[in-house]
């Protein structure tokens, strides 16, 4: 279906407003279809790429301000999502060494097994999100990037 079948607009003001309104959209029925994914396992879309992180730092530990510069929301509350996954049990806490005051985070290993069992859905529903072949993937991937230059 067409970004015009989809919100109902056969016109736009230029070509690059409705490649921003495809993009918007398409990221909002992306991070849905993730969302429902993620519900059976009681994490939100925040959560797990949080989780994502802990798991390329570990076995370190990481802070928490070092995790909000990684996120793809830049807008989370870290604080209150690591909280979540803390009282899960998928993160554990600790007092930073250098700094008392600080804390630093690092994934455990139930949060590590719940990501081992994600993964192959993830890959699946990546696949299948994007129907594209790998060279147009690239491509896609490479004009995103473009945008943000």
């Amino acid at each position: 279906m067409t970004i015009e079948e989809e919100i109902k607009q056969s016109k736009f003001k230029s070509p690059h407003q409705k490649a921003v309104l495809n993009l918007l959209f398409t990221a909002n029925w992306i991070q849905n279809k993730q969302r429902e994914l993620f519900e059976p396992y009681g994490i939100t879309n925040q959560q797990y790429n949080i989780l994502r992180i802990l798991r390329g730092q570990h076995p370190n530990s990481i802070s928490g301000a070092e995790i909000k510069s990684r996120m793809l929301d830049k807008n989370s509350d870290v604080s209150r999502l690591l909280d979540r996954l803390i009282g899960k049990k998928l993160a554990i806490k600790t007092q930073c060494p250098e700094d008392k005051r600080a804390s630093n985070v690092s994934i455990s290993s139930t949060g590590l097994d719940l990501l081992q069992k994600l993964d192959i859905d993830i890959n699946n529903m990546d696949k299948q999100l994007i129907s594209l072949s790998r060279e147009e993937a690239i491509q896609l991937s490479s004009l995103l990037d473009k945008c943000r230059d």
